[in-house]
């Protein structure tokens, strides 16, 4: 983050984990609430939770049980009614525009369902976008970009353009563009819904590769109960609460359900 970040720590930092692994994400008290016509509607109702650095997360639950939500809080495009938010131990609440959208730009990187791609542009050139928001100079976003291609598989493809692209090949360019400017935390909503097995399986271990290899904190809202297999804790939103956090290790998938102790 910029120096004018650097005073708007939290006054009390959380410790570190077993592993030795900081908290690069916490929540205290988080409760959102939307009004419509006349009804106050809450999606999230007091969430407290510390994600550390290197962690893989997957957050499950139902639709509309504020999974969204939450992560509309913790990726700081949207602010809580009540509550507060911290990014690599900074109160997002005391930063400014223009601080909020250096974190966006540099911290954080969002891969969407509908992939969100700029159709009239390359798949270099949809990587390479977010770069040029980052100060980037265009050789060195050609040569990142062209580098981050290459890790997802895609380097023979930079010229294509989304519709000449599979939607397995679409979501490939949105991680890539995801790590345009190396981001210490990845936020992927439902990555593998609009996907085949096959595809989705692949897209699965992409996600993998990069929190085991490069370190990339990766939390992860879905359906998609492979993602068991990959991540580190599993967290289960339900009526705007954290209805429970398990390790992976204690997680059982039997016939007609799960089951944690």
């Amino acid at each position: 983050m910029t120096e004018t970040t650097s005073n708007k720590q939290a006054a009390v930092q959380p410790e570190n984990d077993s592993k030795g692994r900081r908290v690069i994400i916490r929540t205290v008290g988080l409760r959102k609430s939307f009004v419509m016509k006349g009804v106050v509607t809450e999606a999230l109702r007091g969430i407290d939770v510390s994600i550390y650095q290197g962690e893989f997360i997957a957050v499950m639950g139902p639709s509309g049980s504020g999974k969204s939500t939450f992560f509309n809080m913790i990726g700081a495009l949207d602010s809580p009614t009540v509550g507060r938010v911290f990014i690599d131990e900074v109160d997002v609440a005391q930063l400014t525009a223009e601080e909020l959208a250096y974190l966006r730009c540099h911290k954080i990187g969002y891969i969407f369902q509908s992939y969100n791609l700029i159709k009239y542009m390359t798949a270099l050139e949809n990587v390479t976008t977010p770069m040029a928001f980052g100060g980037v100079m265009p050789d060195e976003a050609r040569e990142r970009g062209m580098s981050l291609l290459e890790l997802v598989g895609l380097k023979e493809r930079w010229h294509h353009r989304p519709i000449e692209m599979s939607g397995g090949q679409q979501q490939r360019v949105a991680i890539a563009r995801s790590l345009s400017n190396n981001p210490s935390v990845l936020l992927c909503d439902e990555p593998t819904a609009n996907l085949d097995l096959h595809t989705g399986q692949e897209i699965l271990e992409l996600l993998q590769k990069l929190n085991k290899e490069n370190g990339v904190t990766i939390i992860c809202a879905t359906h998609d109960h492979r993602m068991m297999n990959i991540c580190d804790r599993l967290m289960w939103i339900r009526d705007g609460h954290i209805d429970r956090i398990a390790d992976r290790a204690d997680v059982h998938i039997e016939i007609g359900g799960i089951d944690s102790h």
